[in-house]
C-alpha cells in the first residue's frame, strides 16, 4: 500500500501581514513562517521576490518587474537556510541594496507592488520535496 501526502503545502503557515520596523537600528521587513504539523521538514530554504513596475532609462514600461530579496532567519537577513523546528521570523534588511531604501513610510503604503514568498524543504518522514507560497501587498 502507497500513501501520499495530501494538502502538506496548507500546513505550512505564513502570518497575514508583513511589517516593517527597526531592529538594532536598521529598517527591516519581518514576517513569519510556522510549520503545523508534527513531522520536520529538513533543507528548508527560503526566497522573497518583489515584483513591482519598473520603467528603463530609456523610457520602457516593465509592468512585472522582478527583483530577489536577500532574506534570512538571522539579524542580516542573509541566511536563507531554515532550522524550522518552530515558528521563524524572516527578515530583510533595508540596506542600500533593498530596493525599498529610498521609501518613505508613506511610499510603502501607495506604491503598487506584491512581496512573494517561497518555502522550499524536504519532508524528513518520506523525503518528498514540499513548497509552499505567500504573498504580501502594501494595504
Amino acid at each position: 500500500k502507497l500513501s501520499r501526502p495530501k494538502k502538506r503545502a496548507s500546513t505550512l503557515m505564513f502570518s497575514k501581514n508583513a511589517v516593517v520596523c527597526q531592529r538594532d537600528g536598521t529598517n527591516c521587513l519581518l514576517f513569519r513562517v510556522g510549520n503545523m504539523r508534527h513531522s520536520t521538514l529538513v533543507e528548508a530554504h527560503v526566497r522573497a521576490i518583489l515584483i513591482s513596475k519598473r520603467v528603463t532609462e530609456e523610457g520602457e514600461i516593465m509592468p512585472y518587474f522582478q527583483t530577489e530579496l536577500s532574506i534570512g532567519t538571522d539579524s542580516e537577513g542573509e541566511e536563507d537556510e531554515i532550522f524550522f523546528i518552530w515558528p521563524t521570523t524572516l527578515v530583510h534588511k533595508i540596506s542600500s541594496e533593498s530596493p525599498f531604501y529610498n521609501m518613505s513610510a508613506k511610499d510603502f503604503l501607495k506604491k503598487r507592488y506584491e512581496i512573494v514568498v517561497i518555502l522550499e524543504g524536504v519532508i524528513e518522514q518520506t523525503g518528498n520535496s514540499i513548497q509552499a507560497r505567500s504573498s504580501y501587498l502594501p494595504n
